[in-house]
């Protein structure tokens, strides 16, 4: 199956702040959000802190690393070949870094492919529902793709 991921970090090259994976097919979206950094980027604070809670009831928030790919461990286990599809190189960075677990450690998985998208024409700030918030972008990055690739 494809998922479609966005996440949110700490301005450019920092700390995962949130990820979501979008499925496109049912309902059963995934999303974590990890503690937030000590200092956080002016631009987060303002566009990203406030919306960062604005997801369905009952996901998991302020996640250690660890704790945050178990559950991503756990939520790709049935699937046997996983396409995790993005539109910004490091929505991908953050979520194969989410992947590891120590030296030489990864989660659980059957394997996976990520596909790197053309996003022209796509923006998240004016396609989304609640912009800059990873759960409502995801969904917003994979309306786009599917009437745009599909």
């Amino acid at each position: 199956m494809r998922y479609f991921l966005d996440t949110e970090f700490n301005g450019f090259g920092g700390d995962l702040i949130s990820l979501a994976l979008v499925p496109e097919y049912g309902d059963q979206d995934f999303y974590v959000s990890l503690p937030l950094p000590a200092d956080i980027h002016p631009w987060v604070e303002k566009n990203v802190i406030p919306y960062l809670r604005f997801v369905p009831p009952g996901v998991d928030h302020d996640l250690n690393r660890i704790d945050a790919a178990r559950h991503l461990e756990a939520y790709l286990a049935s699937d046997r070949d996983p396409v995790i599809i993005a539109d910004w190189p490091d929505d991908l960075a953050h979520f194969c870094l989410l992947l590891t677990t120590g030296p030489g450690e990864i989660i659980d998985l059957n394997g996976l492919r990520l596909e790197l998208i053309n996003g022209a024409g796509f923006s998240a700030a004016a396609n989304s529902r609640m912009p800059h918030n990873a759960l409502h972008d995801a969904h917003a990055l994979k309306d786009f793709y599917l009437g745009s690739f599909v």
